[in-house]
């Protein structure tokens, strides 16, 4: 019978990561934003040196200029790994993902860097579902032939830029009770409109965000927005204690739950590939449940008052103007 499960880091390590490529026999597909810890690597090239089909697509620089994976692109070149950079048709890719002897994916939030191994709160889920596993290896295909994929309405996964507002949308309107959300950002505003249609029908949502001194410059007044408009309604705001928040996790009335690379920024809806997956798999969100309850009680308010983003961002008076009323 077909089975998921799911990883959380850094509470579990990545040891079932480099399992599954350890046992891979035939073929290992990985689509990476980030890509450069060095025990991933040698793991991605012990299965090259094993004789396996063996494939990977890199995000390549960004708009900036920064590319995170030069190092990572040589050493799997060097290795005789066949690499390309993502699809040109998106912004970026985002999307993080591995497919096993196309029987086994990987759906995640978290990079291939160390950090989000041991530092920041990621999430990862495991599918042998037959019908999931050919969607990935499917988009992994059509981007790395730069080709279209079009998931289509009856697909499985949550796909960007094709069904994935839609499909997070629906997920936030069929909470009845109780909504946890893990992201970095809330710059949506068809997103935001759900949580705070959520709020308003009587939906305890919780929200667990970053800081506003974490966001970039150029995100940081619809992301505070965003924030401020959910604090008006009454929804619950924080931040965790003690460990990075990086992973993108919905969870519904204990029943069901999402997770994935999506942040819930129009860019990453519209001009990302991104992946996530929705799961209803007893075991897995028990887990995912368990997970929010205890990163909740480790987490504190975030103080969304003009005193308190003065605060929190008094080390970047250069972004303040604009954001806050004129005194």
């Amino acid at each position: 019978m077909p089975t998921r499960s799911l990883i959380v880091l850094p509470d579990d390590s990545p040891r079932e990561i480099l399992d599954a490529i350890g046992r891979a026999r035939h073929s290992l597909r990985v689509k990476m934003f980030v890509f450069s810890d060095p025990d991933l690597l040698e793991a991605v090239i012990a299965a090259k040196r094993r004789g396996l089909a063996v494939r990977v697509m890199l995000n390549p620089a960004r708009r900036d200029g920064r590319d995170d994976n030069v190092a990572a692109r040589a050493a799997l070149l060097a290795a005789g790994v066949n690499v390309q950079d993502a699809n040109p048709r998106f912004d970026l890719t985002h999307e993080k993902s591995m497919v096993v002897d196309d029987t086994v994916a990987f759906v995640k939030s978290l990079n291939w860097e160390t950090k989000n191994l041991t530092e920041t709160r990621d999430y990862a889920i495991v599918t042998d579902h037959p019908r999931e596993v050919a969607e990935i290896g499917a988009c992994f295909e059509a981007d790395w032939h730069r080709q279209d994929f079009t998931p289509g309405a009856d697909a499985g996964l949550v796909w960007c830029p094709d069904n994935g507002r839609a499909r997070i949308g629906d997920f936030i309107d069929n909470a009845h009770k109780t909504l946890f959300v893990q992201n970095e950002r809330y710059q949506d505003a068809l997103v935001i409109e759900r949580l705070v249609r959520a709020a308003e029908r009587g939906v305890k949502v919780h929200v667990m965000a970053r800081a506003p001194h974490t966001l970039k410059a150029d995100k940081l007044i619809e992301g505070v927005g965003g924030l401020r408009i959910l604090d008006d309604v009454g929804v619950k705001i924080h931040k965790l204690k003690h460990l990075k928040l990086h992973g993108k996790m919905f969870l519904a009335d204990g029943v069901a739950g999402v997770v994935g690379s999506i942040n819930l920024a129009p860019g990453s809806f519209d001009g990302r590939r991104e992946l996530a997956i929705e799961v209803r798999d007893d075991a897995v969100v028990e887990r995912l449940h368990d997970v929010a309850r205890a990163d909740w009680a480790n987490s504190h308010p975030l103080d969304l008052s003009d005193a308190g983003l003065l605060a929190d961002l008094k080390d970047r008076q250069d972004v303040v103007e604009g954001l806050l009323p004129s005194s």
